[in-house]
């Protein structure tokens, strides 16, 4: 049977991209289709806007130290909207090179959604059909709003990019790496921030001690940060004002209830992107009631498999909504593949660029190739940073005996400014083999250091071959070799 393309790519993010463009390079002829903005979720409203707002927020704090290193420094305010505008252009420069290469690399774009048919077959938003011998889906996830009453007045981490103007007050819900961030982010602009996270730690998952101390910091930054606390109701707070005096005049002269006023507000706040424009009421579920300017909801990203026509192919769908593959990426149905977010096994931009490459490998190549998820470093860009590669504390000791060498101080460059700051290195090694089993630290340009610890940790070294590495000083990182003793067994 003749197809009108080898491959078909659904979804321009990293993942998709890179794919297509690999399976172009071996001389396949590869189509790709992407609804919305080349690029993806790292891209547009990710990883990449997300860390030009680290680096924005983080301009505050150097101000303050400059002067305590004798620098003569006005500090004045920060302008969103000349920030705003220079990050728009930066992104549409981005996704101009995203497009460029697709096109230099011979790969037919479609700015179009694109559903499946049948499984060889796409079908774009205009009713064009187009068949394929491999489709590969890499629609990524997007983020997940709670199951509550008025949801819909609240933003997700989409919208902060798009907000006109900064909130004077912000409440975040949620304790993930997401919510994390943003609430730094913000604090460093200068919003007053709350943080709500069900949980009796943020960042689940980490390492305890590592999460410990970017918590302390975070409240010593002033993050209002709330534990064991979630919501329970919100509402506008005009609408919570008119309902404790049973509405309106004007409402009431028009014979609307209170719970139509609400059902409409409701109505409309969903409709409009960036969530309601104006107070939000907000009750907790310790009984606190406050007023926010903005709600920002980061609880958790679901997988972008819906309307996509997978389930009638007899493609599993997890329950999570995540497509199920194989260690190939490969659906049950065989001639259907998918990488990144969607598939929620690793969902970090570099790992669907790695799955799409081993997805190459395997199916234009002829190189059967398993996607290695083991060993990933990661950075949360909290401020401080948190870099982490292999187990936490807690995971090793359940695996097998270990030892923990852990180190916390003031870094000089901080102390020598006054601040009260400090950071952690953290080594969890095997008392069989001696492997680093992980590495945890959190500082200043954590994810910086983690990348290269993480080389070391992937080849597995030993504690004794950092032992025999010499240290750099005067350095932050000159601690992750100079640890002699364990601080403790388990």
């Amino acid at each position: 049977m003749a197809f009108d393309y080898d491959l078909f790519v659904i979804g321009g993010g990293s993942g998709g991209v890179r794919a297509a463009r690999m399976a172009a390079a071996t001389g396949a002829k590869v189509g790709l289709a992407e609804e919305s903005r080349m690029g993806g979720t790292c891209v547009i409203r990710g990883c990449v806007p997300k860390k030009l707002m680290v680096f924005a927020s983080s301009y505050r704090e150097t101000f303050s130290d400059a002067r305590s290193y004798g620098w003569d420094v006005t500090e004045g305010a920060f302008d969103w909207p000349k920030f705003r505008t220079h990050l728009e252009g930066e992104l549409d420069r981005l996704e101009e090179i995203y497009r460029n290469l697709l096109h230099q690399s011979g790969v037919e774009i479609h700015d179009s959604r694109a559903v499946l048919t049948d499984p060889h077959t796409v079908e774009l938003a205009d009713g064009t059909k187009k068949s394929a011998k491999h489709i590969l889906v890499a629609t990524g996830g997007r983020p997940a709003r709670p199951e509550l009453p008025y949801a819909g007045l609240g933003i997700v981490s989409d919208d902060v990019f798009h907000l006109p103007v900064l909130p004077k007050r912000l409440l975040i819900v949620g304790g993930g790496y997401i919510a994390c961030e943003f609430a730094c982010i913000m604090n460093g602009l200068g919003v007053e921030v709350t943080q709500y996270y069900r949980g009796a730690q943020i960042l689940r998952g980490f390492d305890d001690e590592a999460r410990g101390l970017v918590a302390e910091m975070m409240r010593a930054r002033g993050v209002n940060l709330h534990l064991g606390t979630n919501i329970v109701e919100m509402m506008a707070a005009e609408e919570y004002d008119e309902d404790m005096t049973g509405g309106t005049d004007s409402d009431a002269a028009m014979g609307v209830d209170i719970k139509t006023v609400r059902e409409r507000n409701r109505a409309t706040a969903a409709r409009d992107h960036g969530g309601h424009q104006g107070p939000i009421w907000v009750k907790s579920t310790g009984g606190q009631e406050a007023v926010y300017d903005q709600v920002l909801f980061a609880t958790g990203r679901t997988p972008n498999t819906a309307g996509l026509g997978l389930d009638e192919l007899g493609v599993k769908i997890g329950r999570r909504g995540e497509i199920e593959v194989d260690s190939y990426s490969q659906t049950g149905v065989p001639s259907i593949y998918a990488i990144g977010d969607v598939t929620n096994r690793l969902n970090l931009t570099p790992v669907a660029i790695r799955e799409g490459m081993a997805f190459v490998s395997t199916v234009f190549e002829g190189k059967p190739t398993e996607v290695d998820h083991k060993l990933v470093p990661s950075a949360i860009f909290t401020q401080p940073e948190m870099g982490t590669v292999g187990l936490s504390e807690e995971d090793a000791r359940d695996q097998e005996p270990i030892e923990v060498y852990c180190t916390s101080f003031r870094p000089m460059q901080q102390a020598f400014a006054g601040r009260s700051d400090r950071v952690l290195m953290k080594l969890v090694v095997s008392k069989e083999t001696r492997k680093v089993l992980g590495c945890h630290i959190v500082s200043d340009h954590a994810g910086e250091m983690i990348q290269l610890a993480g080389v070391a940790v992937k080849m597995g070294a030993t504690k004794e071959d950092f032992d025999r590495t010499v240290a750099v000083h005067p350095t932050i990182s000159e601690e992750i070799v100079t640890m002699r003793s364990p601080v403790r067994t388990a």
